[in-house]
C-alpha cells in the first residue's frame, strides 16, 4: 500500500474555488521580522499595489493529465507536481510517489499496479510520456532508494546552463512515529541527463540545520535562490539560501535575517505559515509567494504574499483560491480526502493570469485504488487585477508577465523578470 505522501500539514476544510475575491495587503501575523540592525529593505510598488483575484479551474491542463493517465500507458497518478521548463520547449513535470498503469475500465486501480517513489512526466506540446527507472515490466523510481534503506521524494529543480537537470531530493525513512510513521533524514542533489533522464550524479546537500531544502528554486540575475522548510509539525518556517550561477552544487550561502552567511547554522526563519511545497517567483518589480495557509490545520486556503526581495519580508495579500475536494462536504463526499502543496508554475503565465497546482490524497490508501481520480494534481487559473500606486513598473500596465528565464538562471535580481 502506498504511504499517504503528506509533506506539509495536510489541508482539510472544504470550500469551492472562489471568484472575484478582493485582496488587501495586511501584515502577516507571526512573520519573523529582520533585526533592527539589518540593512534597509528595498522598496517596490508591488507591496503597495491593490490586487484583486478570480480563481477558476484550469480544466484544460487537469484534463490533459487525466486523459493521459486514463490510458494506463504510464503515469496514472502522483504528487508534488513541480515543473521544469527545458530550453528545447519541453516541460518536465516532477512527481514524488507515483502510480503507474494499468487503469481498469470502471475507474479503479488494480492492487497490482506498480507504485514508485518518484518519476517524470515529460510534456512535448500536448503529448505526455513517462520517465522512470527499471524496465517497463519491472519499473523503478528514477532516483532509486538509498542503500541504507528508505526512499527519495523529490522537490523543485532547474535546467543547468550546460543542459543537465538538477533536482532537489529528500531522503526519508520508515518508523519515525507520529501520524505518518516516517521521517525526513537528509537533503541531496540529483543530476539527470535531459534526453535519457538517466541519473548522472547524486551528492549530499546541507542538512544539519534540519531544513528541508526542496520547496522552490528561483533563478534571479547572478544567483539562484533555494527555498526550504523547517517542519516542526504544528509550525512550518521558510528558510532561504542561494548560490552563484545555476549550479546548485556550488557553495551555498544562507540568509541569516540580515546578510548572507556561509554557515548553515545561521539560516534564519523568514516567516511561518508556509507549506512544505510553495513557490516564490519574480512578479513585476517584486516577488510573489503562493502557498497553502498552514496556520490552520486541515485548512483549504491558498494564499498569496508579496515582497520586494527574494528574502522578504513577505506581506499577506490574501486568499487566491480554495481546494474544493476536501472532507465530507467536499466534491468526493469523503472525510478522508485532503489536499496539499499548492504552488505556481511561472512558465505558464499569461498576461494577468497564474497557473497553480495542488495535490489531492486520502488518509485511507484504499481510496486510491477504488477511484483513480483522487491521487492526481489539480490546476487552477488565477486572474489578477493589479492597480499600481504609480503606474505599472512593467511600463505597460501588465500584470505577472510570462515568467521568462525560470529554469536556467536568466531574470534580473530585482525581480523584473516577471514583467
Amino acid at each position: 500500500m502506498p504511504r499517504p505522501t503528506v509533506r506539509p500539514r495536510p489541508l482539510g476544510a472544504v470550500a469551492a474555488i472562489g471568484a472575484g475575491v478582493a485582496l488587501a495587503l495586511t501584515a502577516l501575523p507571526g512573520t519573523i521580522a529582520p533585526a533592527s540592525s539589518a540593512p534597509p529593505q528595498r522598496t517596490c510598488d508591488l507591496v503597495d499595489a491593490q490586487i484583486e483575484s478570480t480563481a477558476t479551474p484550469a480544466t484544460d491542463l487537469t484534463e490533459l493529465f487525466n486523459d493521459y493517465a486514463d490510458t494506463g500507458a504510464g503515469w496514472t497518478g502522483g504528487d508534488s507536481t513541480y515543473s521544469i521548463p527545458l530550453r528545447d520547449g519541453r516541460n518536465v513535470w516532477v512527481f514524488s510517489d507515483t502510480f503507474l498503469g494499468p487503469v481498469n475500465g470502471d475507474g479503479t486501480r488494480p492492487e497490482s499496479a506498480p507504485f514508485i517513489n518518484n518519476s517524470f512526466v515529460v510534456q512535448d506540446g500536448q503529448d505526455l510520456s513517462t520517465a522512470h527507472g527499471g524496465t517497463a515490466e519491472a519499473p523503478e523510481a528514477l532516483l532509486p532508494p538509498p542503500e541504507e534503506g528508505g526512499w527519495f521524494w523529490v522537490g523543485d529543480g532547474l535546467q543547468r546552463r550546460d543542459g543537465a537537470i538538477q533536482l532537489m531530493a529528500l531522503q526519508y525513512w520508515d518508523g519515525g512515529g507520529g501520524m505518518w510513521d516516517f521521517g525526513w533524514d537528509s537533503n541531496h542533489l540529483a543530476t539527470f541527463d535531459p534526453d535519457s533522464f538517466e541519473l548522472l550524479d547524486l551528492v549530499d546537500l546541507p542538512s544539519a540545520s534540519g531544513v528541508q531544502w526542496a520547496s522552490w528554486i528561483e533563478p534571479a540575475g547572478p544567483y539562484t535562490y533555494i527555498y526550504g522548510v523547517e517542519d516542526q509539525d504544528e509550525s512550518k518556517y521558510m528558510h532561504v539560501a542561494r548560490v552563484v550561477g545555476s549550479d546548485l552544487s556550488r557553495p551555498w550561502r544562507f540568509w541569516d535575517g540580515q546578510r548572507w552567511s556561509p554557515r548553515e547554522s545561521s539560516s534564519a526563519r523568514v516567516m511561518d505559515g508556509v507549506a512544505n511545497e510553495y513557490s516564490v517567483a519574480a512578479f513585476a518589480d517584486g516577488y510573489l509567494l503562493i502557498t497553502q495557509d498552514t496556520h490552520e490545520q486541515f485548512g483549504a486556503t491558498i494564499n498569496a504574499y508579496v515582497a520586494c526581495a527574494p528574502t522578504g519580508p513577505f506581506e499577506l495579500v490574501g486568499e487566491v483560491a480554495q481546494m474544493p475536494e476536501v472532507g465530507a462536504s467536499g466534491s468526493y463526499g469523503d472525510p478522508n480526502i485532503f489536499a496539499y502543496n499548492a504552488h505556481e508554475h511561472p512558465e505558464l503565465r499569461t498576461d494577468g493570469s497564474l497557473t497553480i497546482s495542488y495535490n489531492v490524497n486520502s488518509f485511507d490508501s484504499e481510496d486510491l485504488y477504488e477511484d483513480v481520480t483522487i491521487y492526481r494534481p489539480r490546476f487552477v487559473t488565477v486572474d489578477l487585477d493589479v492597480t499600481w500606486p504609480h503606474g505599472s513598473p512593467c511600463g505597460d500596465g501588465a500584470g505577472p508577465g510570462h515568467g521568462q528565464g525560470r529554469g536556467w538562471g536568466h531574470g534580473p535580481d530585482d525581480g523584473r523578470a516577471g514583467c
